[in-house]
């Protein structure tokens, strides 16, 4: 690392978020750890984003392009940056003022993790701690807890650091993708080196009330194609049963979901999938789920 590197980019994404930005470039700005750049990426927004950041003077960096989603956004913003650790922050999340300290500690005291989050608070739109996101335990590796428990890396978008070198080795975030392209690079990137989560309650994300219902397809066809696509990222033997058994799990998730939110009949589709792919491991979940479908029970 050279004398004149910055230590972190930050890096916010920002479409349409003139309502919430001011919020994560001030909980940015107000970190005790100072050697950071601030990368906030106008993805091509027509309200006044642009009008904010430009408040901001040289306080921050603006790159501006036209729309390309999220992952085209975090992809420019990794292209722009100078620094050896890379954070990611949504424009409607927003971190404690320890946070980027304390990851930046961890990196530097043990180089075989190559990135780590840390655990977050979930809000309502009001500021009320809907839940707390913590740390998971990770068994087997961090690719196989993923693959167990997609949400498993904590905080995902708004509390990951990773050292920036790795990006450069896996790739950036997945422009195919319309959701969940946060766990797809977080499995890439647990293909090829360590991860750790600070207990530390540091960030906190919002949780917008109607989502989970509205995007429910859309993530469904997501999950799976990132289950899918990340097999071969596997070690051979954890190919056969064990990435059967996760894509069965992953299955059950979204039956649920579905089924709560009135979607009864793919949500039973996808219990009989899951069943038939994972008899042995996800047998019991399966039958469990079909049995309470069918009797119209609450899940």
């Amino acid at each position: 690392m050279t004398k004149t590197q910055t230590r972190v980019s930050v890096i916010i994404p920002a479409y349409n978020a003139a309502w919430c930005v001011r919020r994560a470039i001030d909980s940015v700005l107000a970190q005790s750890f100072r050697d950071f750049e601030l990368i906030v990426v106008d993805d091509g927004s027509t309200d006044d984003t642009s009008e904010i950041l430009r408040s901001y003077g040289t306080l921050i960096r603006i790159v501006s392009k036209p729309n390309g989603g999220l992952s085209s956004a975090r992809n420019a913003g990794i292209a722009a940056a100078h620094g050896e650790y890379v954070a990611f922050l949504d424009a409607d999340d927003g971190w404690l003022p320890e946070k980027l300290s304390r990851q930046v500690a961890l990196l530097d005291a043990y180089p075989e993790i190559g990135f780590c989050s840390c655990a977050t608070m979930v809000h309502t739109p009001a500021g009320e701690t809907l839940s707390i996101w913590e740390c998971p335990a990770v068994e087997g590796g961090v690719l196989e807890t993923i693959f167990r428990t997609n949400g498993a890396v904590a905080g995902s978008g708004s509390a990951v650091m990773a050292r920036c070198t790795l990006f450069a080795q896996v790739g950036g975030f997945d422009e195919t993708l319309r959701s969940l392209e946060d766990i797809d690079m977080w499995m890439r990137l647990g293909a090829v080196s360590g991860y750790a989560c600070i207990p530390e309650k540091l960030v906190f994300i919002l949780k917008h009330p109607e989502s989970m219902s509205r995007n429910l397809a859309v993530m469904r066809a997501s999950a799976l194609t990132v289950m899918q696509k990340n097999r071969s990222l596997l070690p051979p033997a954890r190919r056969g049963s064990f990435w059967r058994a996760a894509y069965a799990s992953t299955l059950a998730d979204y039956a649920k979901w579905g089924y709560r939110t009135g979607q009864r009949n793919q949500a039973l589709r996808d219990v009989l999938w899951g069943l038939a792919l994972s008899p042995l491991r996800t047998g019991r979940l399966m039958l469990g789920l079909l049995r309470d479908m069918v009797f119209g029970r609450t899940l």
